[in-house]
């Protein structure tokens, strides 16, 4: 930490040289006095493109509130976002990752451009969070992250709840006709009853938890609900916390360490997180320039249980832990029971185990949605790292819920995730089968989609634990079954993906962590020397700048 606060911003506004500057800030209201004060990027990912966004105007307005109550001039500006759910199951997909890579840029030209001297930022959907945190660390100015919120749970046909991942499991249910239109149009119409991000333990779930965890958001940030006067008041704070950040000079590389990322993974594992965790604390890792690496999540993993009753390998949503105390209520149990680092600090200005201190334990009070330490949902690694002649360089497997936790059949092998859906509808998948969807990775894709439509579907035909499934592409966080992602190098690139061919035995083995195509080295030899290098997919555009930068899943797909 720097010992003494220095005013970036005064590059920009100080000194007679800079009256010109000065001069379009007084365009948009700037006063006399507002030139001696911090100056403040407020990053608001606000659209009404989707639910996970669509409030986030009102948020950075108290977030600006609480800047200028503290004594600093906010200065709100937008970045682009991508609604995962709604792009699923099609081309469009394509760009969720890479508007990771986009968010990141967009906040760091922003802020460079004006040298602010702090950034808020408000973020909703899957790739806000990271892409916000990236800048942060790229940038390493004072910043506070204020996560938009949960949804609340919907009312499905039977008064059961239901949320988004309930939707894509219906359309598996109408294909096999365990249910009729009607249904299924009741689980569409209340899956999403307002505003807030995908209710389970799903990617943005997920990554506000980690970066509460991190601490680079106020404690409760994570779990208090999208639709809730604690989400304002909670904003509102965070200006004021991010003004105090500026004046101590606290920025995002003192608190993104080795020990605050152990932290942030291992809450992710207690909760039961998605396997977007990996890649995204990896690409945050890399931005803020920590050394860290798949072997880490694998050794965490090794020893952390997983404890929440949380979908989608549970029957809970966030609201649940909500009531239950939230994620301060399970980050004290952790603490107390020796698996977080009690010492990183954070935007508060107080250490993880000062920010606890007076928050209690999720087991001190009468609950259901969190298992305790002596009888957790499973005792350790419910995210894998997978390795062998599929993954040389690895691959991420969820095993949350399962009971099948390996399986050997015959390779159905598809050439992106239509074809694969086309087959699944057709009622071509069987028990037994091992799915692989290949020409979906990082540059392949191009964009690593995600497959909530192909897992939802095969959990709908009850194919979920009877039926392997390996992509060099992702999962949603709302995925469940045995299924494999992130396999690396990918097969646009040459991994060994590209190399099998249908009716080849393959091996998912968890336990084991060993991801295997059981065909002889010789064989593999002749089809790689006939293997020829696909040209990409596209060849401008976003997409086209990504593939060329972008780097492997096992180093986190970033482009920097």
């Amino acid at each position: 930490m720097a010992e003494a606060f220095e005013r970036k911003s005064l590059t920009t506004t100080g000194g007679d040289r800079r009256a010109p500057n000065r001069a379009m800030l007084r365009g948009v209201g700037f006063q006399d006095d507002d030139f001696d004060k911090p100056m403040v990027g407020v990053a608001s990912l606000f659209s009404d493109i989707t639910p996970c966004n669509a409030h986030l105007d009102r948020l950075a307005l108290k977030g600006r509130e609480g800047v200028r109550a503290a004594g600093g001039v906010p200065q709100t500006f937008g970045a682009p976002t991508v609604s995962d759910g709604i792009s699923m199951g099609h081309l469009g997909m394509r760009y969720s990752l890479v508007s990771r890579e986009v968010i990141a840029d967009s906040l760091e030209t922003v802020c460079g451009a004006m040298n602010h001297d702090g950034l808020l930022a408000f973020g909703g959907c899957d790739k806000n969070m990271p892409g916000c945190v990236m800048a942060m660390a790229r940038l390493n100015i004072p910043s506070v992250f204020v996560y938009g919120g949960s949804i609340l749970p919907g009312v499905g046909p039977h008064g059961e709840d239901v949320d988004i991942v309930s939707i894509f499991e219906a359309v598996g249910k109408r294909q096999s006709n365990k249910i009729d239109a009607a249904e299924l149009k009741k689980v569409e119409c209340e899956s999403c009853p307002g505003h807030g991000s995908c209710g389970g333990m799903y990617t943005a779930n997920t990554m506000a938890s980690a970066i509460e965890a991190l601490g680079l958001c106020l404690p409760h940030g994570a779990s208090t609900p999208a639709v809730s006067a604690g989400k304002e008041r909670e904003a509102f704070a965070a200006g004021r916390a991010l003004v105090g950040c500026i004046q101590n000079n606290l920025r995002p590389r003192d608190l993104i360490t080795r020990k605050s990322l152990e932290n942030a993974y291992t809450l992710v594992l207690a909760l039961g997180g998605s396997t977007n965790a990996v890649l995204h604390l990896m690409a945050i890792a890399r931005e803020a320039g920590v050394d860290w690496t798949l072997a880490d999540f694998d050794r965490i993993g090794a020893k952390v249980p997983h404890l929440a009753d949380l979908k989608p390998g549970g029957k809970y949503v966030m609201h649940d832990l909500y009531k239950a105390g939230g994620t301060p209520a399970v980050m004290r149990a952790l603490l107390d029971a020796g698996y977080l680092h009690g010492d990183c600090p954070t935007v508060t200005g107080k250490t993880i185990a000062e920010n606890l201190a007076d928050v209690r334990s999720v087991f001190a009070v009468p609950q259901t949605v969190v298992k305790p330490f002596d009888a957790p949902m499973f005792d350790h690694g419910i995210i894998v790292v997978l390795h062998g002649n599929l993954a040389p360089e690895g691959a991420v497997a969820k095993v949350a819920g399962l009971k099948q936790r390996s399986i050997t059949g015959p390779a159905k092998v598809f050439d992106g995730e239509e074809a694969c859906f086309q087959a699944i509808s057709a009622r071509k998948i069987v028990a037994g089968d091992v799915v692989v969807i290949r020409g979906e990775g990082p540059v392949g894709g191009p964009g690593m989609r995600e497959m909530l439509s192909i897992t939802g579907a095969l959990m709908g035909q009850d194919l979920g634990e009877v039926v392997g499934l390996i992509t060099d592409g992702r999962f949603s966080g709302g995925t469940h079954g045995l299924v494999v992602g992130h396999v690396s190098p990918e097969a646009w690139v040459g991994g060994p993906l590209a190399l099998v061919k249908d009716g080849d035995s393959v091996t998912i083995d968890a336990d084991n962590k060993a991801l295997t195509l059981n065909v002889p080295d010789a064989e593999l030899a002749a089809r790689r020397a006939a293997w020829v290098k696909p040209p990409l997919r596209v060849e401008r555009g976003v997409l086209a700048k990504y593939a060329r930068l972008v780097r492997s899943a096992s180093e986190g797909a970033v482009t920097g």
